[in-house]
């Protein structure tokens, strides 16, 4: 268990995932600056209720977010690129005298590498097909790996947000089952 900073957002952030952030706020600033001297990420969780500039209800499981980037926008604010690593589950929280949300955190197993089963084969080819219309970059591609592929699909496919952290809090072989049934109901929409 460790304690790390939790970051609640509306977006559920997956392993291996890209999230840029503009930050503004001083507590975040103050977080991203510790994270940056320490070598250490930052917990990224979906807000359950509430919102990201004021009091907030979180998901209980995230994603730890190590910073790759950074720089001062033009705009004044500091732009990160984030990626996510692994995913945890947030067992208490408490809250900083700055609005900081830290949370006592055990991190959950590395996803297995595991072929996509038979069964979902077309996954990997619409994902393919989509990553191609969005342009995303060629690096990194693993259309063989079951978490990887349903990561992937989870953060493109038009789904809502209580979809993805349903997604992120199962095991990838379950995560592409429920995929597969999504993609089926919306090509028939």
């Amino acid at each position: 268990m460790s304690e790390i900073a939790l970051f609640p957002l509306n977006t559920v952030l997956f392993p291996g995932g890209a999230l840029p952030l503009r930050i503004f706020e001083t507590r975040y600033i103050d977080m991203v600056s510790r994270c940056l001297k320490g070598s250490q990420g930052f917990g990224v969780c979906l807000i359950q209720e509430g919102s990201e500039t004021g009091k907030a209800k979180l998901h209980r499981v995230g994603t730890l977010a190590e910073i790759g980037d950074w720089n001062r926008g033009e705009d004044g604010l500091l732009h990160i690129l984030a990626k996510g690593t692994k995913r945890f589950r947030v067992l208490s929280t408490h809250i900083q005298a700055d609005g900081l949300h830290l949370g006592e955190a055990e991190f959950l197993p590395d996803d297995p590498l595991l072929p996509v089963p038979e069964t979902q084969k077309l996954l990997p080819d619409l994902l393919r097909q989509i990553l191609q219309q969005l342009e995303a970059e060629e690096s990194g591609l693993d259309y063989a790996d079951a978490a990887w592929v349903g990561n992937r699909l989870a953060e493109v496919l038009p789904i809502s947000l209580e979809q993805r952290q349903s997604l992120l809090e199962v095991e990838p072989l379950k995560r592409l089952e429920i995929l597969g049934t999504l993609v089926q109901s919306l090509s028939v929409q």
